[in-house]
């Protein structure tokens, strides 16, 4: 091993609990630095107890935590066990944890039977650095390890807390709040700061009435630091006791936390926002209003006791005047802060240190298109990069250019675009009316956004805040293009102000795509029920002379082969009319109404003809076709 790395120190013994461990420091050569992005030295810690136990990893950060900050590679470190079974056992320990530390196992024995194969030592480094996909990660991080491009807004939300002020955050979901949130909590546990995570979106907190909101939000603060404060029953939380309990016991919960500030924050606003809250009292009664009158008096009558920071979707709980005809506590009172986007910079940083873990070197041109492609979202950008890795699973390492980037970029709108629902859904559900505008933009039906913009400014600083859209001298554009295609595709048959080469070949490329889909359909129907012999005479028949002669010789599936039997569109609708009982389970329950979409489909073939469509024409044809459509796509899945 000694021709792999150099030893740089031994470090004195190390317990944990009753066992007692021994590490040294060792600095990988240049090999293992190319291949593998170890710049500093590693933690090598020994194991000396058989089985393999779980406390054995609790050494590894004892030993970093000795060390200065820029000497130690976090990233990694190696454990040499007397376990013989200690790559099992630790591979099964850390497979659910994305954010754990690579940790390369060894055995004392393969180690004396190794000694002298360098390829052994690789080898083993790659199959640990090589086999996890880093940028996979769904939950949001509770460590530093793998947390970039956030540690700035860390630090000045702990600033302004320190300042005993209050603040807001907002953005989109998987934009990076939640993490960024953990980030304060482990910064303000750095200087022995008190903060308590309150989750709005849970039940047991939403579903309560403002005054025993008040009393979730104490006994949050005693379980989440184990104080010994005593609180009282939560029955003794009456509307005109509750705020006079409230402060009466988080200024005993400071001062047994040695006079600290406390912070709580409070995640996912919105399901305590009147008109967004799921819960009835949050949304159309005062609770919203009581709540904060509470708290924002008790902020400014009990400095240094506690502040406050929001965070959520919207800034909606603190841009409304008034609520139900009562001044709202908290508007202006919050400075809104948007969760910043990615810039190039930090996309490299990210891209960059993961990529190479795992073996992928990145073109220095990749950085650039990446934040541009996904607008700096650091979830859309990982997620395309989880795309990389897995179309480039056999090479490892693995150059990745501008070739494979774009196989991964149309591999991943194409087949992720549930990402693309999962951070729009908080929109089109609770802030429709944003959601609208951002379809209109998708379809360059800019009139109709503007007339949006226009009912209110507060829309379109919402989409600019989000980092969806950017204004420039009066005009708006996507800032993330996957999320305009996305919508655009959505969208795609509902634009309102097309030209006459628009309707054509929206009418050409509806009709291509729903023909083939129907012949699929009568054949599979007409085959179950009757059988092939049966079917494939009643089709012919259909037909009449001279087709039925000329179709005679093929085979019933040929005869729904567009290349190679004479069926017209216009068959179609006859053979679902005639044989009704075939189709009704799918297109029913009203033939007359299917069959007459069928037939008026057909005759709308002014495209083939280049006859001008009118709007009204068009509005029927998408009618019409969205009907057949749903259908369809129904039967098919």
């Amino acid at each position: 091993m000694g021709k792999e790395f150099y030893i740089t120190s031994i470090g004195k013994e190390l317990v944990v609990g009753k066992s007692v461990y021994r590490y040294i420091l060792v600095k990988p050569t240049d090999m293992y630095k190319e291949m593998f992005n170890l710049d500093r030295e590693i933690v090598l810690t020994f194991s000396p107890y058989v089985p393999f136990e779980p406390r054995s990893l609790d050494a590894i950060p004892l030993a970093i935590n000795r060390h200065q900050n820029l000497r130690i590679e976090r990233i990694c470190s190696v454990i040499v066990s007397k376990d013989d079974d200690v790559g099992y056992k630790l591979s099964e320990l850390l497979k659910n944890d994305q954010e754990a530390q690579i940790v390369v196992p060894f055995a004392y024995q393969e180690l004396i039977e190794k000694i002298d194969d360098s390829f052994f030592f690789r080898n083993r480094f790659k199959k640990h650095f090589f086999s996890r996909d880093l940028f996979a990660s769904e939950a949001p991080l509770k460590k530093d390890l793998y947390f970039f491009g956030r540690h700035d807004l860390v630090h000045s939300f702990v600033t302004r807390h320190r300042s005993n002020q209050v603040s807001g955050l907002f953005g989109l979901r998987k934009t990076g709040k939640t993490s960024v949130l953990f980030g304060i909590q482990r910064a303000l546990n750095k200087i022995n700061g008190v903060s308590v995570f309150i989750d709005c979106q849970n039940p047991a907190f939403h579903r309560c009435r403002w005054n025993k909101a008040l009393n979730y939000v104490l006994t949050e603060i005693k379980k989440q630091h184990k104080l010994s404060v005593r609180l009282q029953p939560e029955d003794n939380y009456s509307e005109a006791k509750a705020p006079i309990i409230f402060e009466d016991i988080i200024l005993k919960m400071s001062k047994e936390l040695g006079e600290k500030n406390i912070l709580l924050i409070f995640d996912e606003i919105e399901n305590i926002t009147p008109g967004v809250s799921p819960s009835e009292h949050w949304t159309t009664e005062l609770d919203f209003i009581f709540f904060w009158q509470t708290l924002r008096s008790l902020f400014q009558k009990l400095p240094k006791t506690f502040s406050y920071l929001i965070v959520g979707t919207n800034p909606l709980c603190v841009e409304t005047e008034s609520i139900h005809g009562k001044d709202n506590p908290i508007y202006g009172q919050i400075p809104l802060e948007y969760i910043p986007r990615f810039d190039v910079p930090q996309t490299r940083e990210m891209v960059r240190r993961l990529g190479k873990i795992m073996g992928m070197k990145f073109d220095e041109i990749l950085y650039g298109k990446l934040t541009e492609d996904f607008g700096g979202h650091p979830y859309l950008i990982r997620h395309v990069c989880s795309v990389i890795n897995k179309i480039s699973k056999n090479e490892r390492p693995v150059r990745i250019d501008k070739s494979v980037y774009e196989k991964a970029k149309k591999t991943f709108i194409r087949d992720y675009s549930h990402f693309m629902e999962m951070i729009l859904n908080v929109l089109h559900d609770h802030f429709n009316d944003e959601y609208e505008m951002l379809k209109y933009l998708s379809l360059d039906d800019i009139e109709t956004f503007k007339e949006f913009a226009d009912l209110s400014p507060l829309y379109t600083n919402h989409l600019i805040g989000y980092g969806i859209v950017e204004q420039n001298e009066g005009n708006y554009t996507f800032r993330i293009e996957t999320i305009r295609d996305f919508l655009s595709s959505k969208q795609k048959y509902k634009k309102l102000n097309q030209t006459q080469s628009e309707m054509w070949a929206e009418i050409s490329e509806r009709r291509n795509v729903l023909e083939p889909r129907l012949r699929s359909l009568c054949r599979m129907q007409l085959q179950a029920h009757f059988g092939s012999s049966i079917a494939h005479r009643k089709v012919l028949d259909l037909l009449g002379k001279p087709r039925k002669t000329k179709n005679n010789s093929l085979s019933f599936s040929e005869l729904f082969d567009g290349n190679k039997s004479k069926i017209l569109f216009s068959d179609l609708p006859k053979m679902i009319s005639k044989y009704w009982d075939c189709f009704k389970n799918i297109l029913g329950p009203d033939k007359n109404e299917i069959i007459g979409n069928l037939n008026k489909i057909n005759t709308m073939r002014k495209d083939a003809h280049a006859n001008n469509v009118s709007k009204e024409e068009m509005q029927i044809f998408r009618a019409y076709v969205g009907n057949v459509e749903k259908k369809v796509d129904q039967f098919f899945g």
